[in-house]
Formats: structure tokens, C-alpha cells, sequence
């Protein structure tokens, strides 16, 4: 994760993010992406349930994901990977087969999974391999952990109807797997966004992508998040 970015890396960045909007303007025409953004909630249950989904570092996906309305609480941490407890520090260096990934708790009866799969895609580049942008290894993976069968389900067929629309440039990359043992983040990792909007990072790779975020989803965002 950088925590300071040079002239020549902010430029990268930006290049990356006009390219991977870009390709996210395919992506929020197609089909595939209207019908699970118009799913309708689960009127009848409002019980919290979680979806848990990696796209990147894990302070962009916090804090895209909390401005939607139905979203109860999102907390970052560690997923899929073969050591147990792992820091921060251990993640970074790609070992530990870790994904930076949140769960989400959501009210179903105010959003609906299909929804969240919505914005799963538009969160991030699904077709970057094991890397977004500039920050790369493994542990910054496009990944799907479902919680149960109906969620694998939709999630690869969604997938599967993405890549037959072509919503993208090239082919979504994103793994779908069980979701495992959980291992939430050190508490500095935590609301990171909110917390450090002036930080180097989140000035010039988080904030344009909730900028991005906010105007596909703007009438699904929380009222503070207009």
C-alpha cells in the first residue's frame, strides 16, 4: 500500500483511472449490469446478512460500499489465505495468500445482493490479474467469497453473462470462492477513508474512485453521502 506517491505515480494512477472508467462506461450499459442494479430487496427480510467481496486495497472498498443506502456496517480485514492471525505487514508481502477483502452487512429488505454484485464491478477493474492499478501482488486480488449457494450462483452467472456482453475490454478475472476464516484488520485500517481523507492515497487513488462511485449509484447513496 503506498502511503506517499510521487509526481511521476499520481500520473500513473490517473491513467489508470481514466482508462478504467473507461472501460466501466461499457460495463454500466450493459444488460447484465441494468438488471442487477433494478433487483428488487427482499421486502420480507430484514435480517443483516453479509456479502464479502475484494477489489483492490481494501480503504477503497470501505468507503465506496458505506455510502449505500442498506449498508449497515463494512469491516476490512484478511480472507483466503494459509496463515493464521496475519498483520498487516505479513499480507503486503504477497506470502501469506491473503486477500485484502470487507464484509459487508446489509439490510436485504433495503439492497439486495444482486445490487452489491453491482457495485462489486463498478468498484474496481475486474480484469487486472492479481493487481489494481499500481498496487499489485495477490493480495490485491478481484474476488467473490460467498456465503452461500445462492450467492455463488448469482455471482457466476453474472459473471459469466459480463464476459459473453463483453461489458468490459477484456475478460472479468474475478475468483469465486467459499468464504473461509475471517481476520479482521489492524483498527488503523478501519473507516480508514473518513478518517485520513487528506492522506496522500486517499487524495489521489480513493477519492477519485468515490467520485466515481457516487455519481453511478447516486440514487442508491445514503443521504450523508450526497
Amino acid at each position: 500500500m503506498m502511503k506517499g506517491l510521487k509526481i511521476s505515480a499520481m500520473l500513473a494512477w490517473m491513467m489508470q483511472l481514466t482508462a478504467c472508467a473507461q472501460e466501466h462506461n461499457n460495463y454500466e450499459k450493459s444488460n447484465t449490469f441494468k438488471q442487477m442494479n433494478s433487483t428488487t430487496p427482499a421486502t420480507q427480510n430484514n435480517q443483516t446478512q453479509i456479502a464479502t467481496f475484494a477489489a483492490g486495497c481494501f480503504w477503497c472498498v470501505e468507503a465506496q460500499y458505506q455510502q449505500l443506502k442498506g449498508v449497515e456496517k463494512v469491516e476490512s480485514g484478511y480472507l483466503g489465505g494459509h496463515v493464521a492471525n496475519p498483520t498487516y505487514k505479513q499480507v503486503c508481502t504477497g506470502e501469506t495468500g491473503h486477500a485484502e477483502a470487507c464484509n459487508i452487512y446489509y439490510n436485504p429488505a433495503v439492497i439486495s445482493y444482486d445490487e452489491l454484485l453491482a457495485a462489486f464491478w463498478v468498484a474496481h477493474d475486474p480484469t487486472q490479474l492479481n493487481r489494481q492499478g499500481n498496487d499489485v501482488g495477490t493480495q490485491y486480488r478481484s474476488a467473490i467469497f460467498y456465503h452461500n449457494d445462492e450467492q455463488k450462483q448469482k455471482a457466476e452467472a453474472y459473471k459469466k453473462k459480463l464476459n459473453e456482453e463483453q461489458a468490459f475490454r477484456a475478460d472479468i478475472v474475478t475468483e469465486i470462492s467459499p468464504y473461509t476464516t475471517f481476520y479482521k484488520a489492524e483498527d488503523y485500517h478501519q473507516n480508514y477513508y473518513n478518517d485520513n481523507p487528506n492522506q496522500g492515497y486517499c487524495q489521489f487513488v480513493v477519492k477519485p474512485k468515490m467520485d466515481k462511485f457516487k455519481k453511478v449509484f447516486k440514487d442508491k447513496l445514503k443521504e450523508a453521502a450526497h
